[in-house]
C-alpha cells in the first residue's frame, strides 16, 4: 500500500493474496511467437474491463522544491528496493461491492497489466508482438517476443492484440480488438494460409497474390456463390459481384462497384472478375453480347496498359464499364466510358518501363507477311521504345518466346507474368476486334495506323543551313522512317515533311486572309511530331471504345451494374501531370467514401435514433479544393498561365505558392523528406499533402502536358489523308474555332475535371459496394506481405475508421414498407391487416433473431454486420421461400394469440378470487352500520360529552395567556384561572357518567362554564395588551441600536463582496484565456503532427521500393502530453516498481511529492491508452470519475480534507452521448489527490474504493486537475460524505 496513502486512511488491515489464475497453454512455437525469458507461460495476467474514455488535458507535474536551488538527479533507490519475480503477476480479479469482498495483496513492484501480449509499431513489419514489462515515464518498456530485445515505446504506438493472436477471421468486424494492428495481423494470418480476401462488413479488402491460384476464379467457383450471402461462404469478389446483382432487382436501382487501390494492387484483375461472374450466371441469353462483353478486356489492356515499375500489367486510364441488364435480369447490353488516357507515355518513358502493350504485341505477333508490310522492326529500333524496356512478356508455362521470330527480339532475356504474353495476347486481341464487330479493312487500319505512329517517332530533323529563316529538315537517316509513316498514314512525303518541318499561320483580312508558312527550328518540329503522334493514338483508342459500344447495346435496359477501375495512388521518385490528374481523381475517390461510408452512414444512424457513437476521420475536401477552387484552385491557375503569349512552368509555380500560402495541403519542394526533391527550386516543384501521403511534383512539363491542341497546318495535314478511316477521327477544321496558329480546344486537366464530375454523379445516383485492393510488396513477389506497405495502403484507405464504426454500425437495412410490400401479395387476409412495423417485428420474432443483431429506426430496420445471410433470407423474392416465413409469422401469432387466451383465463380466476374478497367487505360494512346505529341513540349525551372536551382544551388557552403576562399579573390572574379549570374537569366527569334524565342539567352547566370561561379570557388579554405595550416600547430602542449595528456592518460586508467578485471575475476571464490556449495548441499540435505523418509516407516507401535518399527528421518528444518534469528531482528514468518502493519506504518528504506526481501522471496516461484500447466485449469498467470531470490542470497544495458529489450520466459511454440515466459520483480529496471515492449508478451496487487498493481503477487526477472547486455546489460536508460512505457499505 502506498504510505502517503495509507496514512490519510481511517483503518485497513493487511490483504490476503488473490487466488491463483487459470492456466493457459503455450502457443506453437513453430509459430515464430517465443515466449519470453523471464516469465512463465503457465501465468496469464487478468485483464479487467476498460473504462469508459476520457478526454484528459496535458499536465505538467511539479514538486516542492527551492527556487534558488538547481535541479539533481534523484538519489539512488534504497536497498530494500528489488527485482519483480516472475510469479508475482498475479492481479486480483474484479470484485462485485469492494467494501465487502475481501482484497487479497498484490505486488506493489509489478506495472499494471504486466506480461501482457501487444503490438508495438515496427517500420519493417507495421506491427509486432510484445510483452509489457515496465511502465515508464512516456510509454511501456516491452520484450519483443520473437527476439527477446527490450525496447521502448511511446502509449500511442501500443495496441491491444487478440487473445488468440493466430486465430484469423472472415470479417475484421468480427475481432475483439479492433485497430490498426490486429486488422493488419489478419490479414497477414490469412494471406500466408492462401486466402487473399477479407471482409471489413460489407467491403472487401483484396490482397494481390502475383500468381495464378487454380481453380480460385473457376466455373465451378462461380456456381457456388450464386445466390449466396454474404458471410455464407468464404470472402470472394464473386460475393460482391452476386450482392450487387441482388440488390439491383430488389431495390430497382442501379449498383456501382468501385475497385481502389495502388497501382500493382490487382483492380484491373479484380474488374474482370466481376464482369466474368456477371456475364456468366446472367448472359447466357444474351448470345454474341456476353462474349463480346468479355472480350473487351483485352482490347483495352492492348491499348491503355503498360509496364510501370510497379506493375507489369497497370491500367493508364480510367474505366467505368457497365453492364446493363433487361426486366427479367438477363444481361442487356454494355457501355464503356474511359478518363484520361496517359499520352505522354506514347512519346516517352521512365527507365524499367515499357510503352502500352499493342505496340510491343504487334512486333511480337505479327505474321511474317503483315510485319513485313508494317515494316516493323525490333522494339530498340524504335525512338519511341528504346528509352524503356525493350524486352518481351511471356505466361510462366508457355512456349511463346519459340514462336517468335528471334530476329524480332532486342533483349534475349524474356520476362515472365501470369497475366502478360505479348504473343498470346496479340492472338486473342484479334479474336476480340473480330468478335466486337470491325471488319478487315478496319483491323488493318488500326495495324497501320499503330505502325505509322512508331515510325512517326524516328522522323528526326536537323537544322536547315540554306534556310535564312532558321528552319530544319528531316535528317538524312530518317528519309525512310518518313516514307514509311506516309504510306502507313496515305500521306504524302513531301506533305509530311512539310506539315512537320513548317507551321502555317493565317492572318486577318480579306475574306479568309492570308497564309503564312512559317518554318520550325528543330525542337519545334520534334514537339510538333509528338503531339501528332499523341493526338494520332488518342483518337485511335477513343474510335476503338466508341466501336465496342456499338457492338454492346442496350437499347432494352431497365438497370445497370457499373465496375470502376481507375489509376491507383502513384508516387515515383520523379512525378509530373500524369501523377497530379490521378491523384486528383483518387482524392475525389476517396472523398466519395468517405462522404458515402462515414459521413452519411453516421447522418442516417443520428436521423434514425440509433445509439451509434461517433467516428472521427480525416477529411480531404479541402485538399479537393486547392485543385478545384476557382482562380486560385492550381488547375485554373495552370488554364490561366497556357492562355499567357509565353507560358512558363515557373511562372505557373511561383503563382501557385502565392495563391495558396499556407495552406496546409500545399508547401515548397524542400520541405520534402526525399533528398532529391528538396534540391528543387521552390518555382519548379509543388509538395502536396495528399489523403495517402505527400507526394512532390516536378511542374518543369506540367503547361506542355496541360495543352491538348494541335496546330492548324497537322491537322490540315490528316485530312489530306488517303485513309479515310483516318480522317474521320478527326474533325474538320474548317468547323474548329481558331486560335492564333492552333485549334481551341478545352486543356487536358479541365476535360478531365469535368469528365470526372460527371462520374461522380453517376456513382452518386447508384448504390454502392467498394473494393479495396491491397499491393503487398512492391518487388511484386509472390506471396510476400511486406507489413509496413499495407499497413499504409489500410491508413489510406480508412479502413480502420470503418472498421470502427461497422463494429458498432449497421451496414444492412430496408425500410418497414419495402419489406412489407415484398411480402403483401402473398399474405393472408389477417396477416396483410398488420402494420408495417408490427410485421416486420412478428418477422423477426419467427425467425428466432436476436436482438443484439438488428435494431429498429424511426423508418427502417437495421441489421449488424456479420448478418447479411439473414437479411438476405427475409428480402429474397421466390415464392417458396416467402410463403415458408409468411408461414412462421403466422405460427408466432398463433402461438402468441395461445399465450393471450392463457392470459385470459387467469385473469377470470383472479375476478373470481376478488368476488370473494369483496363478499367479506360487505360484512364488515354490514358490523359497522350497526355501531352506527348506537351512536345514533346516545347522539345528545356524546354531543354535550365532546362540547364539554373542547371547552376544556379551550381553557388551556388561559395558561398559554398567563404564560405571556410580566411576574406581577402573572401572579395577580394563577389563582382564578386554576380554579376554572378544576371546574371544567368536574363538569366533563359528570357529563360522562350522567344519565339520559340528567343530560338537560348538564347543558345549562356547560353554558355556564361557558361564559365563565370567555370572561377570563376576555379580561386576561387586556392585562397582556397592557404588558406588551410596555415591552414594545423597550425592545423599540433596542432595535434602533441594533440596526445603526447592523448597517455599519453590511457595507462593511458589500465592499468585502465586491471585491470578491472583481477577483472572481478576474480568475475565470485568466481560465477561459487558457483553455483557448490550449485549446489552439493542441490544434496546433494534431495540424502537425499530421502533416508529419503525410510528409513520412510516401518517402519511406519510395526509399523501400526503389532505393530513394530520405531525410531522417530528428527524433520528436515524447507525444503523451507531458513534458520534461522541472524541478529538484530527474524521475524520467525511474522504473514504475522504484517509484512505487520510494513511495513506501522514502523519508524525504520532497522526494516523496516528487514521485506521488510521477507515479500518478504515469497512471493517469496509462489507463487513459487502456481505455483507448479496450476489448468490444468488455463491459465498462467502475467509473474512476466522471467524464466531465478531466478538464483542468493545476499544481500541489497542502494537505487538507475536503468532500465532493457529482451528478453525471450514468448510461453514456461516450462524451457526447446521452442516456437520460443519472448517477452519483462521490469524492474525498486529502490535499491534491483522492483518498477515497463513491460511484452510485441506477440499478447497480455502490461502487466503494480507497486510495492504496484501488489505485488502478480510481479517479488518477488532483484536485486541482479536476475543476471540481470551481463547479457551484460541488463541495459537500464531511457529515453528508461520511453519511453517503456508510449508506453504501463502507466501514
Amino acid at each position: 500500500m502506498l504510505r502517503t496513502l495509507g496514512k490519510r486512511q481511517k483503518g485497513g488491515g493487511t490483504e490476503p493474496s488473490a487466488p491463483p489464475l487459470s492456466s493457459k497453454p503455450p502457443p506453437d512455437p513453430s509459430r515464430n511467437f517465443e515466449k519470453p525469458p523471464d516469465i512463465p507461460r503457465s501465468i496469464e495476467p487478468v485483464r479487467r474491463a476498460p473504462e469508459p474514455p476520457r478526454v484528459y488535458q496535458n499536465t505538467r507535474s511539479s514538486v516542492i522544491t527551492q527556487p534558488s536551488e538547481p535541479a539533481r538527479r534523484a538519489p539512488d533507490p534504497p536497498s530494500t528496493f528489488r527485482k519483480p519475480q516472475a510469479s508475482e503477476t498475479i492481479r486480483p480479479a474484479e470484485p462485485t461491492r469492494r467494501s465487502e469482498v475481501p482484497r487479497q495483496k498484490q505486488n506493489d513492484s509489478l506495472p499494471p497489466d504486466f506480461g501482457r501480449i501487444v503490438w508495438i509499431t515496427d517500420p519493417e513489419d507495421g506491427f509486432r508482438a510484445a510483452q509489457i514489462i515496465d511502465l515508464s515515464k512516456s510509454g511501456f518498456t516491452l520484450t519483443l517476443l520473437n527476439t527477446k530485445e527490450t525496447v521502448t515505446r511511446k502509449y500511442e504506438e501500443v495496441f491491444s492484440s487478440e487473445d488468440d493472436p493466430f486465430k484469423s477471421v472472415e470479417d475484421n468486424c468480427a475481432l475483439m480488438h479492433l485497430n490498426e494492428a490486429t486488422l493488419l495481423n489478419n490479414c497477414r494470418l490469412r494471406y500466408k494460409n492462401g486466402k487473399i480476401y477479407s471482409y471489413v462488413a460489407n467491403i472487401l479488402i483484396s490482397i494481390n497474390p502475383y500468381q495464378t491460384i487454380d481453380g480460385f476464379y473457376s466455373t465451378q467457383k462461380i456456381k457456388e456463390y450464386r445466390g449466396k450471402s454474404l458471410g455464407q461462404k468464404e470472402p470472394h469478389i464473386y460475393a460482391i459481384a452476386d450482392k450487387s446483382y441482388r440488390e439491383m432487382r430488389r431495390h430497382k436501382k442501379p449498383q456501382s462497384i468501385i475497385v481502389s487501390g495502388e497501382s500493382g494492387a490487382g483492380k484491373t484483375e479484380s474488374q474482370k472478375s466481376v464482369l466474368r461472374y456477371l456475364c456468366e450466371n446472367w448472359g447466357a441469353e444474351a448470345g454474341p453480347i456476353q462474349q463480346r462483353l468479355l472480350e473487351t478486356n483485352p482490347i483495352l489492356e492492348a491499348f491503355g496498359n503498360a509496364k510501370t515499375l510497379r506493375n507489369n500489367n497497370s491500367s493508364r486510364f480510367g474505366k467505368f464499364v457497365q453492364i446493363h441488364f433487361g426486366e427479367k435480369g438477363n444481361v442487356a447490353g454494355g457501355y464503356v466510358s474511359h478518363y484520361l488516357l496517359e499520352t505522354s507515355r506514347i512519346c516517352r518513358q521512365a527507365s524499367g518501363e515499357r510503352n502500352y502493350h499493342i505496340f510491343y504485341q504487334l512486333i511480337a505477333g505479327t505474321s511474317p507477311e503483315l510485319h513485313n508490310y508494317l515494316a516493323l522492326e525490333q522494339p530498340h529500333c524504335f525512338n519511341y521504345l528504346k528509352n524503356g524496356f525493350v524486352g518481351f512478356f511471356t505466361h510462366p508455362n508457355s512456349n511463346s518466346s519459340t514462336k517468335i521470330p528471334k530476329s524480332r527480339w532486342s533483349d534475349s532475356r524474356f520476362s515472365q507474368d501470369s497475366m502478360v504474353d505479348d504473343f498470346l495476347d496479340f492472338q486473342r486481341l484479334e479474336n476480340a476486334l473480330k468478335l466486337s464487330g470491325l471488319k478487315e479493312k478496319e483491323i488493318m487500319f488500326i495495324w497501320t495506323t499503330i505502325a505509322g505512329v512508331l515510325h512517326l517517332g524516328n522522323i528526326e530533323f536537323e537544322e536547315n543551313i540554306g534556310d535564312s529563316k532558321g528552319g530544319c529538315k528531316v535528317s538524312g537517316g530518317s528519309e525512310g522512317a518518313v516514307e514509311q509513316a506516309a504510306r502507313l498514314l496515305g500521306l504524302e512525303t513531301m506533305e509530311l515533311k512539310m506539315g512537320l518541318c513548317a507551321r502555317i499561320m493565317q492572318t486577318k483580312g480579306g475574306a479568309r486572309g492570308t497564309l503564312i508558312r512559317v518554318p520550325l527550328k528543330s525542337q519545334e518540329a520534334s514537339a510538333g511530331r509528338d503531339a501528332l503522334s499523341k493526338a494520332i493514338y488518342t483518337k485511335l483508342f477513343d474510335w476503338l471504345v466508341s466501336r465496342i459500344n456499338q457492338s454492346i447495346p442496350f437499347e432494352k435496359s431497365t438497370h445497370f451494374i457499373g465496375v470502376l477501375d481507375v489509376a491507383g495512388f502513384e508516387f515515383y521518385a520523379v512525378n509530373s501531370f500524369e501523377q497530379f490528374c490521378i491523384n486528383f481523381c483518387n482524392e475525389k475517390l476517396q472523398n466519395f467514401f468517405n462522404e458515402r461510408i462515414l459521413k452519411e452512414e453516421q447522418a442516417l444512424y443520428e436521423k434514425e435514433g440509433l445509439n451509434v457513437r461517433k467516428i472521427e476521420f480525416v477529411d480531404n475536401q479541402d485538399c479537393i479544393e486547392l485543385f478545384e477552387m476557382k482562380s486560385k484552385g492550381l488547375f485554373d491557375l495552370l488554364d490561366e498561365e497556357a492562355r499567357l503569349p509565353t507560358p512558363s512552368f515557373k511562372n505557373f509555380t511561383k503563382r501557385a505558392h502565392e495563391e495558396n500560402r499556407k495552406h496546409f495541403r500545399l508547401d515548397t519542394p524542400r520541405k520534402s523528406k526525399v533528398k532529391s526533391h528538396r534540391e528543387m527550386r521552390d518555382d519548379e516543384g509543388l509538395l502536396i499533402r495528399h489523403y495517402a501521403g505527400s507526394v512532390c511534383y516536378e511542374t518543369k512539363h506540367f503547361v506542355e502536358k496541360n495543352d491538348d491542341q494541335l496546330h492548324n497546318s497537322l491537322q490540315i495535314l490528316i485530312e489530306q489523308s488517303t485513309s479515310s478511316l483516318l480522317v474521320s477521327l478527326f474533325p474538320s477544321s474548317s468547323d474548329s474555332i481558331k486560335s492564333g496558329n492552333k485549334l481551341k480546344s478545352q486543356s487536358v486537366g479541365s476535360k478531365f475535371k469535368s469528365q470526372l464530375s460527371v462520374l461522380l454523379k453517376k456513382l452518386e445516383s447508384t448504390r454502392t459496394h467498394f473494393v479495396r485492393c491491397i499491393k503487398p510488396n512492391n518487388q511484386m513477389i509472390p506471396w510476400q506481405f511486406d507489413g509496413s506497405a499495407i499497413l499504409s495502403q489500410l491508413q489510406c484507405a480508412g479502413m480502420t475508421s470503418v472498421l470502427k464504426l461497422m463494429q458498432d454500425g449497421f451496414p444492412s437495412r430496408t425500410s418497414f414498407g419495402d419489406l412489407y410490400s415484398s411480402y403483401q401479395r402473398n399474405l393472408p387476409p389477417k396477416l396483410a391487416r398488420l402494420d408495417s412495423r408490427l410485421f416486420a417485428k412478428c418477422l423477426f420474432r419467427a425467425l428466432g433473431l436476436d436482438q443484439h443483431d438488428f435494431q429498429f429506426g424511426l423508418t427502417k430496420v437495421f441489421f449488424r454486420a456479420g448478418k447479411f445471410a439473414e437479411f438476405d433470407q427475409m428480402m429474397r423474392q421466390d415464392p417458396e421461400h416467402m410463403m415458408s416465413l409468411i408461414n412462421k409469422v403466422n405460427d408466432w401469432l398463433v402461438k402468441s394469440r395461445w399465450r393471450q387466451a392463457q392470459y385470459a383465463v387467469w385473469s377470470v380466476i383472479k375476478l373470481k378470487n376478488k368476488i370473494a374478497y369483496r363478499n367479506a367487505q360487505v360484512t364488515k360494512l354490514q358490523s359497522m352500520t350497526r355501531g352506527y346505529l348506537a351512536r345514533q341513540k346516545f347522539s345528545r349525551q356524546i354531543a354535550i360529552y365532546r362540547k364539554a372536551c373542547n371547552l376544556l382544551r379551550n381553557s388551556k388557552e388561559i395558561e398559554k395567556i398567563l404564560s405571556h403576562l410580566n411576574e406581577n399579573s402573572r401572579a395577580k390572574w394563577t389563582s382564578s384561572a386554576h380554579l376554572t379549570i378544576k371546574d371544567l374537569e368536574k363538569l366533563v366527569s359528570h357529563v360522562k357518567l350522567a344519565s339520559v334524565d340528567q343530560i338537560e342539567k348538564a347543558e345549562n352547566a356547560y353554558e355556564h362554564y361557558v361564559k365563565r370561561v370567555d370572561s377570563m379570557i376576555l379580561d386576561l388579554r387586556r392585562q397582556q395588551k397592557s404588558d406588551e405595550v410596555e415591552e414594545l416600547e423597550r425592545k423599540r430602542r433596542e432595535e434602533e441600536e441594533k440596526e445603526r449595528v447592523m448597517k455599519e456592518e453590511k457595507e462593511r460586508l458589500k465592499r468585502m463582496e465586491e471585491q470578491k467578485a472583481r477577483i472572481q471575475k478576474e480568475h475565470e476571464a485568466q481560465l477561459v484565456e487558457q483553455i483557448k490556449k490550449a485549446a489552439k495548441e493542441k490544434e496546433e499540435n494534431e495540424k502537425s503532427a499530421q502533416q508529419e505523418k503525410l510528409d513520412a509516407i510516401v518517402p519511406n516507401r519510395l526509399a523501400d521500393s526503389d532505393g530513394i535518399a530520405v531525410v531522417m527528421s530528428p527524433e520528436s518528444g515524447s507525444s503523451s502530453g507531458n513534458s520534461t518534469l522541472k524541478g529538484k528531482y530527474d524521475l524520467a528514468h525511474w522504473k514504475y516498481a522504484e517509484l512505487r518502493d520510494a513511495i513506501n519506504h522514502s523519508m524525504d518528504i520532497n522526494l516523496l511529492v516528487a514521485c506521488e506526481e510521477e507515479f500518478r501522471r504515469r497512471l493517469r496516461i496509462y489507463n487513459e491508452w487502456k481505455s483507448r484500447n479496450a476489448s468490444k466485449r468488455d463491459e465498462p469498467a467502475p467509473a474512476r470519475a466522471p467524464l466531465s470531470v478531466y478538464d483542468a490542470s493545476g499544481s500541489s497544495r497542502q494537505c487538507q480534507q475536503r468532500y465532493f458529489k457529482y451528478t453525471f450520466d450514468a448510461g453514456a459511454q461516450l462524451e457526447f452521448s446521452f442516456s437520460g440515466k443519472t448517477g452519483m459520483w462521490y469524492a474525498h480529496f486529502s490535499g491534491e489527490h483522492i483518498h477515497r471515492q463513491i460511484t452510485i449508478r441506477p440499478s447497480q451496487m455502490p461502487q466503494l474504493m480507497i486510495a492504496g487498493r484501488d489505485d488502478l481503477q480510481m479517479c488518477e487526477l488532483t484536485l486541482r486537475e479536476t475543476g471540481l472547486e470551481q463547479k457551484p455546489g460541488a463541495e459537500i460536508t464531511e457529515e453528508e460524505f461520511e453519511n453517503q460512505w456508510k449508506m453504501a457499505g463502507g466501514n
